[in-house]
């Protein structure tokens, strides 16, 4: 490789951000480099063998709405699928399914290698080349380890747990980014030297199995869906034959050796520093954290279909192998399992997500953008969404085009990069249903309808793509009219006004509605097997009420947004405002009155003393004591 090798935008790392990145800049036009450390390992699935799940399903969803890769991936190469929260309102349905391991890399690695503009590049990222211009910090490249330096106009940095990874089994530690693979540390020692604010999370794995040994009669069946749900809406339908996975629970047994063991356990032995996620817990936690509980469910899910490896789901361990073998046996039908690698922790560097923009680019660093686990999160979900983002970024800006920001009113990925840069992570961020407060209106079935348009306008839907999208919303607005202009025979009820009965279902209306409701439904089933554009007209007439309260609510949400605080605005010395204050909101930078809304410890009032004072500046006076709020 040549070292004056020259790109518009450089990725560092080939997890499910980097691939993401790599692929929205490239098919936005732009030469783009992908540097991973073993090009074989790109799109690896590191922890579970699975993509979606509750709140993370939406955001597989809005990848794919965009135009990202990842929806149109898992659907190909998925051996289980199923639909999370069916119970409930259609806001928490969620898509899951259970993936191939190995089947995903392959693909993965198959769709980006075709890719046109895009290169993928052996070699690891050791430094940044940075030139000041004109008072600003900016990136302008990479310096690899071999001693090479590439040009790069824009950099974003995907690394996962690699950045100064920190293996733990028991008592035994080795530096590693995951099992097997070298963690990178000069890359993180660099990002520390160039001020960025770093910290240190903690996430785990689970014990992998032989499934020849296990004795599959003790345990729960789980089968999937009868009709498979897909993630990307560019798959029509999933006919391939689906596995089954199983279901158990630990036991007295198994949580009398986790407290026997304690004092081997690294997380509570002192050697563990990081912050573990607290929504997934490790099996030590579990038993120490809620000790009235005699037993905790634990899935085992097969990784792919050419091997008998077999995934603990919800026994996560650091302890030590001999530890995780006795908790494994005195589980009824894992007795005389055996155990093909052991659980493990893992620690690694981060940077505060406060240290970036809306658009996930570095404040410290103009054309630096960070996508991932960097940024404090966890999940192949959360990692990919920001990998999107961070790319498209890039993109634009390599471009000379305005940035794409998405609100919290457009997009779970919204919501999650807006927590992320307002409230920064004390712990490994995870996405659920109950961040988004218009869950409701951010709905799977709708992904397309409020995601595309934007992934057209920056280049990322094709031609095809596109069609289909606008044939589709031609089909949901000639289904709801019909719904809302058609009466019933004797009463002359609408049958919209019909269909808002909780229990009212569409198919219902076929015997007095005619034989245009019929003709409608027929035709959407072709294009739609899945009957989610019935879905969604049904959807938006039983909940009508509730959306346009949600779209009220998101009104106010964007005049606060359009709020802008100008980049240099001073907070030191403000005021009416506290000391504490001051200090983080310096710290963090909002750029809206909105963002500034939902950083932690700024309250109603405060916001009303910011508004005073963003109006006074404006007017160019400063706030004098007659000014302050009561």
């Amino acid at each position: 490789m040549s070292a004056r090798e020259q790109f518009d935008v450089a990725v560092v790392g080939g997890g499910h951000a980097g691939c993401e990145a790599a692929m929205a800049a490239a098919r936005m036009g732009l030469r783009t480099a992908l540097f991973t450390l073993d090009p074989e390992l790109i799109a690896q699935m590191s922890c579970n063998p699975a993509v979606g799940g509750i709140a993370k399903g939406h955001l597989v969803r809005e990848i794919d709405a965009l135009g990202g890769v990842m929806g149109q991936v898992i659907d190909s190469v998925g051996i289980q699928f199923r639909l999370l929260n069916t119970s409930r309102g259609p806001a928490v349905w969620s898509p899951r399914a259970q993936a191939d391991k190995k089947q995903y890399r392959r693909q993965m690695q198959a769709v980006v290698r075709a890719q046109p503009n895009l290169h993928i590049r052996r070699g690891e990222a050791a430094d940044l080349i940075i030139h000041n211009d004109a008072g600003q910090r900016r990136v302008r490249g990479l310096k690899l380890r071999d001693g090479g330096e590439v040009a790069a106009s824009a950099v974003v940095i995907t690394t996962g747990t690699f950045l100064n990874g920190l293996i733990h089994v028991g008592d035994t530690t080795y530096s590693a980014g995951r099992g097997g693979e070298a963690a990178a540390q000069l890359l993180g020692e660099s990002l520390k030297l160039l001020g960025f604010d770093c910290g240190r999370l903690k996430t785990g794995t689970p014990p992998r199995l032989d499934g020849r040994t296990i004795d599959w009669t003790q345990f729960t069946p789980q089968p999937g869906d009868p009709e498979p749900t897909p993630f990307s809406f560019m798959t029509a339908k999933i006919e391939r034959e689906q596995v089954l996975c199983y279901s158990t629970f630990t036991n007295f047994e198994t949580h009398q050796a986790v407290r026997d063991n304690l004092h081997r356990s690294p997380l509570y032995s002192g050697q563990i520093a990081g912050v573990g996620p607290r929504y997934c817990p490790s099996i030590e936690d579990k038993v120490v954290k809620f000790p009235e509980k005699t037993r905790h469910q634990i899935f085992l899910e097969p990784e792919g279909l050419d091997t008998d490896e077999v995934y603990v789901n919800g026994m996560s361990s650091s302890m030590p192998a001999d530890v995780q073998m006795r908790m494994i046996a005195s589980i009824p039908g894992l007795e005389r399992a055996a155990m093909l690698r052991p659980g493990y922790a893992i620690e690694y560097d981060f940077v505060q997500p406060t240290e970036l923009r809306p658009t996930l680019e570095t404040k410290k660093i103009a054309g630096l953008f960070l996508g991932g686990q960097i940024n404090g999160t966890s999940g192949y979900e959360e990692a990919a969404c920001q990998g999107l983002m961070a790319g498209i970024n890039a993109a634009l800006q390599v471009k000379g085009e305005p940035p794409l920001v998405l609100s919290r009113t457009e997009a779970y990925t919204g919501t999650l990069v807006d927590d992320l840069i307002a409230r920064g992570a004390d712990e490994p961020y995870r996405m659920f249903t109950s961040r988004a407060e218009f869950r409701l209106h951010l709905r799977i079935d709708n992904a397309d309808a409020r995601l595309t348009p934007i992934g057209r306008r920056v280049g990322l839907v094709t031609d095809e793509r596109w069609k289909q999208f606008e044939a589709k919303q031609a089909r949901i607005i000639a289904l709801s009219d019909f719904l809302q202009t058609h009466r019933r025979p004797g009463d002359g009820r609408p049958a919209a006004q019909e269909l808002k009965r909780p229990e009212a279902r569409l198919e219902e209306f076929l015997p007095w509605l005619g034989a245009e409701l019929p003709a409608l439904m027929a035709e959407q089933q072709v294009a739609d097997p899945g009957g989610w554009e019935c879905k969604t007209v049904e959807t938006g007439i039983k909940f009508e009420g509730y959306l346009a309260q949600q779209r009220r609510h998101m009104d106010q949400l964007r005049a606060a947004e359009r709020r802008a605080i100008p980049e240099g605005f001073q907070y030191q010395g403000m005021a009416g405002l506290s000391r504490e204050l001051q200090e983080k909101l310096s710290r963090i930078r909002p750029v809206t009155l909105g963002q500034a809304s939902r950083i932690a410890g700024v309250t109603p009032a405060a916001v009303s003393l910011l508004l005073v004072h963003l109006e006074l500046a404006r007017a160019g006076r400063a706030v004098m004591p007659q000014d302050r709020p009561a």
